[in-house]
């Protein structure tokens, strides 16, 4: 057994590899134990780290350090890349009110801490620290560590006391978003069941179904014209697929010329076929995909590199193989296809047309499902060399005393947006199956949160229990609970925010996935996460430079 005692004792690789396993294994089933219905997942291997790290069982401080690094890296690339092809996109109308909402609540947690920091008598490292732990945002604990790194005028503890304060006040920063939440809801009487299906008309409303009908040619203005014709009248708003003439159905090619009593079967919104049985005549009863015909449909999947990022329009694809692309599925939801839509992989086109064509058609586009459960590894590791880059760029700031960087949180972060916005660049393709970004997050967060744990666990229990921990706490709950409670009570109160929406905007400003495990528990549905997502990017870019703005403000 005298090598397994070496094992434990000698600060090599092994033993390494053997400690931040049993931190992240124990720290893992710590997160998983619910209390009062509500866990704290993957923040319970910061407290196994602290645990161990109290009994001495810590590793080598450059292989702690290295390994903190990559796994912040990692955890900020993937939520970046999974958050970039929406992100421009949250900024619309409702869109930007979540987020100057999150801003505010970002900018009231950081005036508090700067005014704990001035009047309470505690360290700037101390406060910033707070802040970070109060609203759960492990990116700013890193960006504020690498600050005072770099600043030479930093006292040599001042990261380690960052991340002592950061554990004394995660606790509560978990349940006091939870807290907020429950007393808005009792404040205003709220009933989370019929907001949620308030929020679910309203989602309704914004997004009209696509559906498919059946009419037949009654006005005679139109005997004789071509089906592009027919579908330039709705504004080429529907989509013509199927043709009836003379008890005979056939492919609704461009130059097909309809005929007084002909049937033709149309795709679009309710609102556009309204509008385009108005101009043919009245709807019929026949159900041409029902009937017997050489014309089936079929779904196929984009995984061609090739053609991602292409006008769909300008791929020709009907007239090259005579069939009909009648819906664009992208992310559940349904398009109708429009001039000037890019591909991108893992779109799937609803195609009509003969069996042949649609073989066609599914050889071109790639059609290989198996694809879509294939990490790109490429461009990870592409993207994470542009985000160190971009990270390690010296911004020169009016009034500031020393550059500030984005540092290993922000450069990766903001770089994994923009790659996953662009979707692809030149030949790399920045896609990654969800289950697999989940992993990712997941890997790099637990080790991230292992090293400071070991780091902090030395003097975490002697600051705690003899030192300045439990005033640390209280101040690091005011820090969590009053900018959420302001903003939410404004949110409600004056711009009668959905329960829904505020639920998803108090977790996405805190960057909490605990928060929005209870609000989609809480309200019986996934719709928070809608507005988790919308406020996420900015407040989690926000709390990265903030923590570094106000370190080197007040330490430079």
């Amino acid at each position: 057994m005298d090598w397994l005692i070496v094992l434990f004792k000698n600060f090599s690789v092994a033993h390494a590899v053997l400690m931040l396993s049993l931190v992240v294994s124990l720290g893992l089933a710590l997160g998983n134990i619910r209390l009062l219905g509500i866990n704290i997942g993957v923040g319970g291997v910061l407290f196994a780290g602290i645990a161990l790290g109290h009994f001495h069982l810590t590793i080598n401080e450059e292989i702690l350090e290295f390994v903190r690094e990559f796994g912040l890296i990692l955890f900020v690339y993937a939520i970046g890349l999974q958050v970039g092809p929406g992100f421009f996109s949250s900024l619309r109308r409702q869109g930007l009110t979540l987020n100057l909402l999150g801003a505010a609540i970002v900018l009231g947690g950081t005036l508090i801490a700067v005014l704990i920091a001035l009047f309470a008598k505690v360290d700037w490292p101390v406060a910033i620290g707070l802040l970070s732990g109060a609203v759960t945002n492990t990116p700013s604990l890193g960006a504020a560590q690498q600050a005072l790194k770099d600043l030479a005028t930093a006292a040599p503890d001042a990261a380690s006391m960052v991340g002592l304060a950061y554990a004394m006040a995660y606790p509560f920063g978990i349940f006091g978003i939870i807290v907020t939440m429950l007393l808005i809801r009792l404040l205003f009487r709220i009933n989370p069941q019929k907001e949620a299906e308030e929020f679910e008309r309203l989602q309704q409303g914004n997004v009209a179904p696509i559906l498919t009908l059946n009419y037949e040619i009654t006005n005679p203005n139109l005997d004789g014209i071509t089906i592009e014709r027919l579908e330039e009248l709705n504004n080429n708003s529907i989509v013509v697929t199927r043709l009836y003439h003379e008890g005979k159905q056939e492919l609704a090619m461009r130059d097909s010329r309809v005929r007084l009593g002909d049937i033709v079967h149309a795709v679009g919104t309710e609102s556009r076929l309204e509008s385009f049985r108005v101009i043919v005549g009245k709807a019929s009863e026949l159900e041409l995909p029902a009937m017997p015909s050489c014309i089936c449909f079929r779904r196929v999947v984009v995984t061609q590199k090739a053609i991602v990022g292409k006008d769909l329009g300008k791929l020709d694809l009907e007239e090259k193989f005579g069939v009909i692309i009648t819906r664009v599925i992208r992310s559940g939801v349904e398009f109708s296809p429009r001039q000037g839509m890019k591909l991108h992989f893992g779109d799937r086109l609803m195609v009509v047309g003969v069996e042949q064509a649609l073989d066609r058609v599914a050889r071109v586009v790639g059609d290989e499902v198996r694809e879509l459960d294939k990490p790109h590894i490429v461009p990870i590791f592409v993207g994470i060399a542009l985000g160190v880059i971009v990270g390690s760029w010296p911004v020169l700031l009016p009034h500031m005393p020393a550059p500030v960087k984005l540092g290993l949180a922000g450069g990766p972060l903001l770089v994994a947006i923009a790659m996953g916005r662009i979707g692809k660049i030149g030949p790399l393709l920045n896609y990654m199956p969800t289950p697999a970004n989940k992993l990712l997050a997941e890997f790099g967060i637990a080790l991230f949160l292992a090293c400071v744990g070991l780091r902090s666990g030395e003097r975490f229990f002697e600051i705690l229990l003899g030192g300045n921990g439990l005033n640390w706490m209280c101040l690091a709950a005011l820090i969590t609970v009053i900018p959420l409670l302001v903003v939410g009570f404004v949110a409600r109160g004056f711009l009668k925010l959905n329960y829904v929406s505020l639920c998803g905007l108090l977790s996405g400003s805190m960057t909490d996935p605990p928060a929005l495990a209870y609000a989609t528990q809480l309200i019986k549905s996934d719709a928070p996460s809608i507005a988790y997502a919308t406020v996420y990017p900015l407040t989690m870019l926000l709390r990265v430079v903030i923590a570094q703005v106000v370190i080197l403000i007040a330490l430079g």
